[in-house]
């Protein structure tokens, strides 16, 4: 049974085509995942599919009277509500009969109210669904229901959208970054939620560990055309993989060719015959295949990193409590060269605040924190991303450095080290507010790796990273030689870069 059919959709903005004539179909029971390069489309098609963006042409069509769940990466909310009216905004007779009777025990000497609500709850089943809510909620960390929407911090009102949009019971569910904000045990709880549920989704997701333990579909958009893998993400990279090998070997193939055939090209007189109008029309379609662009995205890139000396970081003792709050409770650590360290545990421990610790943006309590002399930090944190937007992308970079020192004597040119982090040349002279929300935070996390540091600190580097990008960014800091903290929910991530962990348990602990 078909619930989703997009047919030759095409998209535009001004002469850039975002996409062109896509063909794809969603039936019942599919969980399929939406992948593509921040900048290239992705979540102007989601809007499509929300109904909130136009597009140039084709046809989207959702089967009738199905119930369809969104979840949209930045959910808006009336600030007023409370979340329990957001949550049970639905009109799903089940929710109503809940809440029916939540209010008639407010009134429990009133017998016939109740008895009617406790009747209602029978007939519909809701008892299972009430146990079931709360059970959403818990999991998602949502106890106080009378708070104001307006209170909460945004990744808190993501939850909130997402426990509205799994309680709501759709029939086909289509998640915009349904992990971000949530902290490990969160996700693996909506990981196994997903894959048990007998429903049908279509997602966006950078979270490679979720995506293949939910998805059993891929769907790519690579240079504004649509691929296609039946099967999970190991699937899909093996797949991408030989699809790129043989298209590397084609282009090498047409170069030779090329080469060859130009050469011919400069010989031959302007009069010539059918054969050699023929030959001719061939050259200039081998003169097309030669020149399309290999990815050079996978280049080792070896930084020439600030030298770093014997003392690097130490930790004495630190304490830190907020009022009654304890964050750190007598922590000592001392860093070795080349230690890479993973930091996690729930929402709200502290995690941030030691690294605000270790950089000197906190005071202890009580203890000390050493670095040493030659230790130069690089801070990638969420909050930090302090671009201006009237500058040009290249600039951006320049302003910084013109030529970037590497190993071995080697170099790169700001243009170079822009395409070698997925930004093509003719993006270099856009001003950085026509950059997606990804494409910013790829700008930025470049702007602090091309400082030099040996020492770096990463903060949730790999939220609004679509996935290319993050296999860029692990294979930069695979070759890294410094010293890195990270702090992330990303376990794909993390069990790929990190040798050990610090886990926050709360409490000091």
């Amino acid at each position: 049974m078909n619930y989703l059919s997009v047919e030759n959709l095409t998209k535009s903005f001004g002469i850039r085509v975002l996409f062109k004539d896509l063909n794809f179909g969603i039936d019942k029971g599919q969980k399929v995942a939406f992948i593509a390069k921040n900048g290239t489309g992705k979540s102007t098609f989601l809007r499509i599919l929300f109904g909130t963006e136009s597009y140039d042409s084709g046809n989207v069509v959702f089967r009738k009277n199905i119930k369809l769940g969104i979840l949209d990466q930045s959910p808006v909310f009336d600030e007023k509500h409370t979340i329990s009216e957001v949550i049970f905004n639905s009109d799903s007779e089940q929710i109503k009969a809940i809440l029916a009777y939540e209010k008639a025990l407010l009134h429990l000497d009133d017998n016939e109210r109740m008895q009617k609500a406790f009747d209602k709850m029978d007939a519909l089943k809701a008892w299972d669904y009430e146990t079931r809510i709360k059970q959403i909620l818990g999991q998602l960390n949502i106890h106080d229901l009378e708070q104001n929407v307006g209170e909460l911090s945004g990744g808190q009102q993501k939850r909130i959208a997402l426990a509205q949009v799994l309680i709501d019971e759709p029939d086909f569910l289509i998640l915009d970054e349904p992990t971000n904000h949530l902290d490990i045990d969160m996700i693996e709880w909506l990981e196994n939620y997903l894959s048990k549920e007998n429903m049908t989704i279509l997602m966006v997701t950078h979270d490679r560990y979720f995506l293949e333990r939910v998805c059993n579909e891929i769907i790519e958009l690579d240079d504004q055309t649509l691929y296609k893998y039946k099967g999970n993400y190991s699937y899909f990279l093996q797949k991408k993989q030989e699809r790129e090998d043989v298209f590397d070997a084609n282009v090498d193939k047409a170069k030779n060719l090329y080469r060859k055939e130009l050469e011919w090209m400069r010989r031959m007189p302007k009069a010539r015959g059918t054969k050699a109008k023929s030959r001719e029309e061939a050259f200039y379609q081998t003169e097309e295949a030669a020149h399309l662009k290999k990815d050079n995205s996978k280049v080792a890139m070896e930084v020439n990193m600030s030298r770093l000396g014997g003392k690097i970081l130490e930790i004495h003792h630190a304490r830190k409590s907020f009022g009654d709050i304890k964050i750190l409770d007598n922590f000592s650590y001392i860093f070795k060269k080349k230690e890479r360290v993973g930091i996690v545990g729930k929402n709200g421990v502290g995690k941030t605040t030691l690294l605000d610790i270790i950089l000197g943006k906190q005071e202890l309590d009580r203890g000390k924190v050493v670095s040493g002399e030659t230790v130069v930090f690089g801070y990638y944190t969420q909050n930090g991303m302090n671009l201006k937007d009237n500058k040009k992308v290249i600039e951006t970079i320049k302003d910084i450095a013109e030529v970037i020192p590497l190993t071995k004597g080697k170099s790169l040119t700001a243009a170079q080290l822009l395409e070698r982090f997925l930004f093509p040349k003719h993006m270099h002279y856009n001003q950085v507010e026509k950059l997606s929300g990804g494409e910013k935070r790829r700008l930025y996390l470049l702007t602090i790796l091309i400082l030099n540091p040996n020492f770096l600190i990463l903060d949730e580097p790999t939220n609004d990273l679509d996935i290319i990008t993050l296999n860029v960014l692990e294979d930069f800091l695979q070759d890294f030689q410094g010293c890195l903290i990270i702090v992330s929910h990303d376990r794909y991530f993390m069990d790929k870069l990190v040798d050990h962990l610090f886990i926050f348990e709360g409490d000091g602990k």
